[in-house]
């Protein structure tokens, strides 16, 4: 069934996540969906929208799809060359379904740590749903995950065939001559993301630091957060040219998160000339490279203390990922599909 001289033509990609979710999963599948349609590849993104949801309890953002009418005939006469399940979510689990009841090989893909988030709201052990995921990808004939050390963690997780694909960065938007006047005092403290529990956002917000901190993003936990900070400028969720403007103007990017596996907005701070200061975890131990483009430490305000020096070289920082490319990813994305040989399909 499978010939990797075959060429492929014909993607069904099925995710959970989509617009008009904002977070790094989406940014991640709409470039992957855009370089592969510049290659004349025809993708059939199956996604939320298509099909009758309701909104996740504490996550209304994110769709439940309860019902997928018409999901197995939409694969089947699709006649893709490949399948690749990017969410372990509820449509992820029903194309899941379909793929092995007709015996086609797909792809799948760990892009959330849901044993850590899901453990953040509720008392449910990750030993339990790292069993789930065990089996989701169990089928799968790769896994595709952003990161060496989280492959590693993985690995000691009993997860087998996996495989690295990696994240870019548009550098034409995200770039150090985006900087302008945000109007605030100095220095600026700036966090991009999900405003939730699992975003460990207090250890940032807690600090006593000189000067303003901001906030982009949306969550479950903005309004509380709101009126916890008033002191804290939260902007909403911001795209493009404005949100590389917040990056190119920051002079630290902080991520706290203790629980991402890759994080694209580090390399979207780094490529504007912003260092990046975290915690040593998955994710940023990956990017940042210490003194060069952040820092890494424990200690969150002393990795901010020493980022904060290296802010008068943004070219310098804005130069350290060149191998961050979304032109790259999709070639190894493409490099790890499972194909399907076309004459499984029987023509009418």
């Amino acid at each position: 069934m499978q010939d990797r001289q075959l060429p492929i033509q014909r993607i069904t990609l099925v995710t959970d996540a989509w617009k008009p979710q904002v977070n790094g999963v989406v940014t991640t599948l709409s470039q992957l969906v855009n370089h592969l349609q510049s290659q004349q590849i025809e993708v059939d993104v199956i996604e939320p929208n298509n099909y009758q949801h309701l909104p996740l309890p504490t996550y209304p953002e994110i769709p439940f799809v309860w019902r997928s009418k018409g999901l197995e005939k939409r694969i089947l006469q699709f006649q893709p060359h490949a399948i690749h399940i990017a969410t372990e979510g509820a449509l992820g689990w029903k194309a899941r379904r379909v793929a092995i009841k007709h015996h086609l090989p797909f792809t799948s893909a760990y892009h959330t740590k849901y044993p850590e988030y899901i453990h953040a709201r509720f008392p449910i052990p990750k030993s339990w749903i790292y069993a789930i995921l065990r089996r989701f990808h169990g089928h799968s004939e790769r896994t595709l995950v952003p990161a060496p050390s989280v492959l590693n963690e993985l690995k000691s997780q009993g997860f087998p065939k996996m495989v690295l694909m990696s994240r870019g960065v548009d550098t034409n938007i995200f770039n150090p001559q985006a900087r302008t006047d945000l109007g605030y005092k100095t220095p600026i403290y700036l966090y991009v993301g999900r405003i939730a529990p699992e975003k460990n956002l207090l250890s940032f917000l807690d600090l006593n630091l000189v000067g303003q901190k901001v906030v982009v993003g949306r969550g479950p936990d903005l309004a509380t957060l709101e009126k916890a900070y008033p002191d804290v400028d939260f902007v909403g969720p911001k795209s493009g040219a404005e949100l590389a403007s917040y990056y190119a103007s920051a002079d630290v990017f902080v991520f706290p998160s203790l629980t991402d596996t890759f994080g694209v907005v580090n390399l979207e701070a780094i490529a504007c000339g912003t260092p990046v200061a975290a915690f040593p975890v998955t994710g940023p131990k990956d990017i940042v490279t210490p003194g060069v483009n952040g820092y890494l430490n424990e200690d969150l305000a002393i990795a901010i203390q020493q980022a904060l020096e290296l802010k008068t070289h943004p070219k310098k920082i804005a130069e350290s990922i060149p191998t961050y490319t979304w032109q790259g990813a999709t070639k190894q994305f493409l490099s790890h599909l499972a194909v399907i040989d076309p004459t499984y399909f029987k023509q009418d």
